[in-house]
């Protein structure tokens, strides 16, 4: 049976799955905003400065889904705020809940 249509910030290939998410530096708190179009926003306190940012979006990722932060990695856009990351080894199904519920 084939898997339900993902979000459309969500798409999976051989890797794993990949996540489309458009960060806002400099938040006063890390925190998950929901949908912004096609992407999946993001609030994060660190600014945007010598990759501090990425640093602490790839940290609050791994914190809150449970997964190495070796295995997750920014793709697209290192500079800029709408970013494709890489969940290695992950499928569509193991996406938490709240994420497949934001459609």
């Amino acid at each position: 049976m084939p898997e339900p249509p993902p979000l459309a910030c969500v798409s999976w290939n051989k890797d794993g799955v990949l996540l489309r998410v458009r960060v806002q530096p400099r938040a006063s708190q890390d925190a998950w905003v929901g949908l912004h179009g096609d992407r999946l926003k993001l609030r994060i306190a660190a600014p945007p400065v010598d990759a501090a940012a990425n640093e602490r979006l790839i940290a609050f990722l791994a914190e809150y889904l449970g997964l190495s932060k070796s295995r997750i990695r920014i793709t697209h856009g290192h500079a800029s705020r709408a970013k494709t990351l890489l969940l290695e080894g992950w499928t569509l199904a193991d996406l938490p809940d709240c994420l497949q519920q934001l459609s």
